[in-house]
């Protein structure tokens, strides 16, 4: 593929560009039989040459044709060429801003449940969206299924949440002894480099996980049915009702709880 036919000039209108830079101003006829165009195509191939600015055209009778100097002519074509990939960027922008929204998991739609197993990619996506949805603080209870969770997949979603949650954000986690056991070097770098306070404290056994979101909202861990291993989903809730009395189910835990963070 020739130079001129990557920056989108057809073999037609590079073949009559070509044959107007040696021959000089001509008629569409005598273009047409000087290069390999068929006169059937000439006109349309030289009009377009001329929308694209590569030929000018000279009045008479009959109309006579013009090359434009090849330095501005691959001056143009670039151009055009930029215009267009900024275009396609652009739109690219636009579908993944929608696909990043589209790969959120959805609730199903008898109830606000999302089934995903620790550490999937599907669930590492809503939390980043979870995480980014908060404004202010998050409590979190940390217990089953987290507690027996293999340790790369809880890592994983550690990870996940503290990257996406902002710098100005409390952090208030109860975990269960063997969470902390799983994270014991996580957590406290996690913290480090978190800009706003984050507090932890543990107890024994936590038969639950559940966190709640600027107090207006709750997301509860469903255990799997058969293994505590892993997470059979997540249900969301903005009941206020149920969002108040779980968090007065973690201030109880809070107050009960050894700082340890």
């Amino acid at each position: 593929m020739s130079a001129l036919r990557e920056l989108g000039v057809s073999s037609y209108e590079e073949s009559a560009y070509r044959t107007l830079l040696v021959t000089g101003p001509s008629t569409a006829a005598d273009v047409a039989t000087a290069s390999d165009v068929p006169r059937g195509r000439i006109y349309d191939v030289l009009n377009g040459l001329s929308a694209r600015r590569l030929v000018r055209t000279r009045s008479g009778d009959p109309k006579r044709y013009v090359a434009v100097e090849p330095e501005t002519a691959v001056d143009r074509l670039l151009a055009e060429r930029w215009d267009e990939l900024v275009t396609k960027w652009t739109r690219s922008l636009e579908v993944a801003d929608r696909l990043r929204s589209d790969l959120v998991p959805q609730p199903s739609r008898d109830g606000h449940f999302w089934p995903g197993s620790l550490g999937s990619d599907g669930m590492l996506t809503a939390l980043r969206h979870h995480a980014r949805a908060t404004d202010e603080r998050v409590r979190m209870i940390a217990g089953i299924p987290y507690e027996y969770a293999r340790a790369d997949a809880l890592r994983s979603e550690t990870d996940v949440f503290f990257e996406e949650l902002a710098g100005d954000i409390d952090v208030d986690l109860v975990c269960s002894a063997g969470v902390l056991e799983k994270l014991a070097d996580l957590i406290p770098s996690a913290a480090a480099d978190h800009a706003a306070d984050v507090r932890v404290r543990g107890v024994a056994d936590l038969p639950l996980s559940f966190d709640i979101v600027d107090g207006t909202t709750a997301t509860i861990e469903v255990p799997h049915p058969r293994t505590n291993t892993d997470r059979f989903g997540v249900i969301g809730l903005t009941d206020s009702r149920i969002v108040d009395r779980l968090e007065r189910q973690f201030q109880r835990l809070w107050d009960e709880a050894t700082p340890v963070l």
